[in-house]
């Protein structure tokens, strides 16, 4: 069954000869099964033929493995944009960014003029404590120069196994370069950053790790040990740009706020295989009114909260419309050869709604204002727009703007939900003045 394995909301290799061998085991029953069965093993001789014919003729001596890698590649990005084969590096990548810890150094970094440079060190981890600071290029790791790699090849080679060291040359303006040696820790991803703006809770949820939910809980608690229960006016949950991440996790993080009913329910092409789950008592928050920032660049995941806080009406959900990825794809090992993502079910909001290709309309639209130099540039095209998505009927909508500016003071969005949790008088996107109550 399906439900052995990881739940996200982001075999054999057959050398030469083996071809054949691979598929001689099917088992096929009687009547039209027969028929059917006969028709693919015609189309496994196709490949089979082909495999053979390249392996022979091709101009150059072909890698086999990666010559079967390709064959699986393509026939799984010819189901759906989500679906892809993992070879096992792209596979462990892929359970470090779920996982949200890595060995590494602690830095955040980005790629300029061909040099890796410092975003931010991340507190008390080796980068911090080396006295690292942002804006410093990293121009060598391990005495080799770090131009022509790209920025993923550069952030491999400074993580490592906890416990190992790494030296890096280090370019500051203002002084001579230097060298710095650093010893490798568990570095933990926080996807949950929370401040008190006042007498509000402002929480933002950067991804659907294994943690979200305990940094969730974190901010909550740490929220009302601070703001007295009679001062706070209640909770931003920032989601914007928000690609998603585990299944369980969305959940975990719709029930924090829920005290009972449907959060989600998944359906598969097998009935016997639809999932409904459901808010266990208890708001975290204590019934604190609520508010769920949306943008083009919030999906799947985002949009499981989204839709199942705004379906009980338990929160007021502003921005703009979502990007629409309503479908849930199963993590299947393939022990050293990588694993499959492979999609295995619509999700359905508790009204039974489908986001599939269409998003989360927010219950109040609010724009923000953008520069004209990036104007066309800031909106997500949408999962209505990816080749070969799953179609869900009529009325597929494309996506909405992403961008949020970095000047929290800009952010009208943002801004708008402090005003409306406060009850002050606002406007909608067309700047006419309304009252409006949260939701809680």
């Amino acid at each position: 069954m399906m439900r052995r394995f990881a739940y996200l909301l982001t075999g054999a290799v057959f050398g030469g000869g083996m071809v054949a061998f691979a598929y001689q085991g099917m088992s096929v029953g009687a009547g039209s099964a027969i028929a059917a069965g006969s028709e693919t093993y015609r189309q496994l001789n196709l490949f089979g033929d082909v495999f053979e014919k390249i392996r022979t003729d091709y101009v150059e001596k072909p890698d086999d493995a990666k010559l079967v890698e390709s064959a699986i590649s393509g026939m799984l990005s010819g189901l759906d944009p989500h679906s892809s084969y993992m070879d096992s590096k792209s596979f462990k990548d892929m359970q470090v960014q779920t996982k949200g810890e890595f060995g590494g150094l602690g830095i955040e970094v980005t790629q300029e003029e061909g040099f890796v440079k410092v975003v931010t060190p991340i507190d008390d981890t080796p980068a911090s404590r080396a006295g690292l600071l942002a804006g410093d290029l990293i121009v060598e790791i391990d005495g080799d120069t770090v131009q022509g790699l790209t920025l993923n090849q550069a952030v491999d080679r400074m993580r490592g196994p906890v416990n190992s060291s790494v030296k890096l040359r280090i370019s500051r303006k203002g002084s001579d370069s230097f060298d710095v040696s650093l010893t490798r820790e568990v570095i933990k991803i926080s996807s949950v950053k929370t401040r008190i703006e006042t007498d509000i809770g402002y929480i933002r949820i950067t991804q659907f790790t294994e943690k979200t939910f305990d940094g969730l809980k974190n901010a909550i608690e740490q929220t009302s040990k601070t703001v007295p229960a009679d001062k706070l006016k209640g909770y931003v949950v920032d989601l914007r740009n928000d690609p998603g991440g585990l299944l369980d996790q969305a959940i975990a993080v719709s029930d924090a706020f829920l005290e009972k009913g449907e959060i989600v329910s998944t359906r598969g092409r097998n009935p016997d295989d639809a999932q409904r789950y459901v808010a266990r008592s208890g708001d975290l928050t204590g019934g604190k009114p609520l508010i769920v920032i949306i943008n083009g660049g919030s999906a799947s995941a985002s949009e499981i909260v989204a839709g199942a806080l705004q379906d009980h009406k338990r929160a007021t959900i502003i921005g703009t419309r979502s990007f629409g990825k309503g479908s849930v794809q199963t993590i299947i090992p393939l022990g050293p050869n990588g694993a499959l993502r492979l999609t295995t079910a619509r999700y359905y909001t508790p009204s039974g709604r489908s986001i599939q290709a269409k998003g989360i309309d927010p219950d109040i639209q609010v724009l923000q204002d953008v520069p004209d130099d990036i104007k066309g540039k800031d909106e997500t095209k949408g999962e209505a727009a990816l080749k070969g998505h799953l179609k869900n009927g009529e009325n597929e909508q494309g996506g909405s703007s992403a961008y949020v500016p970095q000047d929290p003071k800009l952010d009208k969005q943002l801004n708008y939900a402090f005003d409306l949790l406060r009850g002050v008088k606002t406007g909608d996107a067309s700047g006419a003045p309304k009252a409006q109550t949260p939701a809680n």
